[in-house]
This record gives structure tokens, C-alpha cells and sequence, in this order.
């Protein structure tokens, strides 16, 4: 009842105040990090703000986005300002070409596995380099999405004829003229070559493997084929969460990740409900079937995607492998309506945060890429995917 009168309460809000609302049931409903891009709202040069830490997936199309609070988007309704501290400046350097069944959201869990969850904090990150620009648009909105997970304001990658072509014949794309004077704009927007950051790491594109979280933050990430780390290998300060972590996931120091039980696996969220996505998990299972042990939530990020998902057949794939396809939305990537992971149960999922009860009361997540979700669900337990792909 409560959720009916927020909802109601939204549509009478939007309709005093000429706020275009994509509610529900119309055909553009979806999560706002998702339909922004897919609809070509989202654009370069953009400052966008939103009241959500993952504001910052906008950040792949070289616009300046963050997450604010209820009383800043007040603010920025009435005004169109919003006052800020200036960020120091981070640029991370992602050189090389990835391994067979690495992706973007390895990418991003390694560099928060390297840098901690608080590593980036009071700055504005830049990631550039090779592996980085080799990616598609939808694989850099996911690199973006989670740089708030290492603390940071913003994320940002410059816009190049990738960014271009997506955006190009996008519904609220620029047209004619327009088109032709955005371009020349965007064009512009890089850093030079003389710009000086605060920080600037440098990563190898082929030490990143596939990757997996352990513990209750998004930092506390090992590759798939690693162990969990010893305690003497954690700074003697943060050994009391650590061991804390631990006994919420009924994981122990030394334990290998590879081969734990599953329960459920959610591919959605924010971070990786793109069609990108499902097409990804739907070319690895198709000709397959879950495991027995375990229940698989497919949910779009939007009804575009979802739409596009059963014009090109994927909803059938997903079908025949026992993956439920569910409404488009946030869904259990935060614990929202009734999909909520059980106490104490497990789940890999492809989205942001593996905080205490971020599933469902005491539910236990495993953050992974699309691909390592998918191979668990076939599996029923925590894989190598590269072991399984052709």
C-alpha cells in the first residue's frame, strides 16, 4: 500500500510541475542509468546529477554525472545550480588486450580490488588507455557505474567515435545541423596532453582475470581461481572487519572461491542489464541448462531492453536453460518488492554492492561479471568460465 501511494504520489508530482515521467507501463519505463543512455538523453559535456550513487555510469559518455541527495535534487529543480567542492583529479591507465572471458565488470572489480572501496575517495576518475577505449559503450557505462563502489565523485571516459556512433539516431539524439554542431563539440572533450593528475596508476589489461567478491564490500575481490586471503595478509587495522566479513559470508581465511555452492544467481542491476549483457549470458547458455541447486533472475534494465531481448529470441534461450526472465527494474540487486535473496543463502550477482542484507536480511552476494554468473548458474557453483567456453 505504502509503494502504491509513493508511485501515485510521483504521477500527481509530475504532472503539476511538467516533469516528464516515464511511469508504468509506458514503453521508455526503466532504470534512469539505463534508459537515460539507451533513449540519447545522456550526452557529452552533460553535467548530470540524480538522486543515486550510480549517477556516475553517465560518466562513459565524457559527461561529469553524480549521485546527490534528496535536498541537491530540491536544489537543482528550483535552480538548475548546485554548489560543490572541486575533486582532485585520478586518471586510471588500463593498457593491453583482455583474456578470453574477461570483461568490463572484471575490469572494474580488479581496480577496486587494487585500490580498496575507499581508494578513490574526494576524487574524479579518469580511465583511458587501450583495453579501456577498445570497449563498447555499454561495457564503459559499466566501468563508470561502479566507480562510486571505490569512493570516487564521479567516472569519466572521453567520448570518441564509439560514443558517437552510439548516440547517433538515438530518440533524443541531436538531428540535421544539430547533430553536426554537437559533434564538433564533443570532439573537444579530452584531456590534453600535458594535464597533471594527483594520481595516475597504470594496469595491465592481461593480469585481469575473472573475477569474484568474498567479502561485504566491493573491494574485497579475488580472482575466481584464487583463495580468500589470509589474515596476516590484511593491515592489522582492517583485520576486525575482515573478520567480521567473514562471518557474515561463513567463509574462512584461505578458502578457495572456486567451487563454492550456489543458490541463486541474478544477472540485472544497473551495472549489467543492457542487452549487451543478456546477449552475452544468452551466447554462453544457449544449448545449456541450470543446475538443479540453484534459481537464476534475469532481469532487464529496462523495457527497450526487454523488448529487444524477445525480438531477438534471447527470452527463449533463457527459457530452454531454466533462467527466469522477470520485470524490468532494480529487482534483487538491492532487495526491491519480493526479490529478495533468503537468509543465508548464496548468489552470484552482476550487480554493485555485496553489503550486509543488500539482497534480502542476511542474504550472502558474490559480485561477478554477466559470464561468471552464467557460468554458475549452469554449474551450480562458483566457476572459471574460461574453462568453459569454446
Amino acid at each position: 500500500e505504502l509503494s502504491r501511494l509513493q508511485v501515485q504520489k510521483l504521477n500527481e508530482n509530475c504532472a503539476k510541475f511538467a516533469i516528464e515521467l516515464y511511469g508504468l507501463g509506458h514503453p521508455y519505463q526503466g532504470i534512469v542509468h539505463v534508459i537515460g543512455p539507451e533513449l540519447g538523453i545522456t550526452q557529452p559535456g552533460m553535467t548530470i546529477v540524480c538522486g543515486d550513487s550510480h549517477t556516475s555510469t553517465h560518466g562513459a559518455f565524457g559527461s561529469i554525472a553524480f549521485g546527490i541527495g534528496t535536498s541537491e535534487v530540491e536544489m537543482v529543480l528550483a535552480t538548475q545550480c548546485l554548489m560543490q567542492t572541486k575533486p582532485k583529479l585520478m586518471r586510471i591507465n588500463v593498457e593491453g588486450t583482455l583474456q578470453k572471458g574477461v570483461v568490463s565488470k572484471d575490469i572494474i572489480l580488479y581496480i577496486i580490488s587494487q585500490i580498496s572501496a575507499s581508494g578513490a575517495t574526494g576524487y574524479a576518475v579518469e580511465y583511458a588507455g587501450s583495453a579501456i577505449r577498445s570497449l563498447s559503450m555499454e561495457a564503459r557505462m559499466t566501468i563508470c557505474n561502479m566507480s562510486i563502489e571505490m569512493g570516487a565523485r564521479c567516472g569519466i571516459i572521453a567520448p570518441d567515435e564509439t560514443t558517437f556512433n552510439y548516440i547517433k539516431g538515438k530518440e533524443f539524439a541531436p538531428h540535421g545541423g544539430e547533430w553536426e554542431k554537437k559533434l564538433n563539440e564533443w570532439k573537444e572533450l579530452y584531456s590534453d596532453d600535458d594535464t597533471v593528475f594527483d594520481i595516475e596508476l597504470h594496469l595491465k589489461a592481461e593480469d585481469i582475470q575473472p573475477m569474484i567478491t568474498y567479502g561485504t564490500n566491493p573491494g574485497m575481490g579475488v580472482a575466481v581461481t584464487a583463495t580468500v586471503p589470509a589474515l596476516q595478509q590484511i593491515d592489522e587495522k582492517e583485520q576486525p572487519s575482515f573478520i567480521k566479513s567473514l562471518q557474515y559470508m561463513g567463509l574462512q581465511p584461505g578458502q578457495k572461491m572456486k567451487g563454492h555452492k550456489v543458490d541463486y544467481v541474478f544477472i540485472g542491476s544497473c551495472t549489467n542489464s543492457r542487452i549487451e549483457d543478456l546477449r552475452m549470458v544468452a551466447g554462453f547458455v544457449k544449448g545449456k541448462h541450470k543446475a538443479d541447486n540453484v534459481e537464476v533472475w534475469v532481469v532487464p534494465g529496462s523495457k527497450q531492453v526487454e523488448k529487444q531481448a524477445m525480438e531477438e529470441g534471447i527470452h527463449k534461450i533463457f527459457e530452454e536453460a531454466g533462467f527466469i526472465l522477470r520485470q524490468p527494474g532494480c529487482s534483487a540487486c538491492l532487495g526491491m518488492n519480493e526479490d529478495k535473496i533468503p537468509a543465508g543463502k548464496y548468489c552470484i550477482s552482476t550487480s554493485n554492492r555485496n553489503f550486509e542484507g543488500r539482497q534480502g536480511p542476511n542474504a550472502r552476494t558474490f559480485l561477478a561479471s554477466p559470464l561468471t554468473a552464467a557460468a554458475a548458474a549452469i554449474t551450480g557453483v562458483v566457476s572459471d568460465v574460461r574453462e568453459m567456453m569454446n
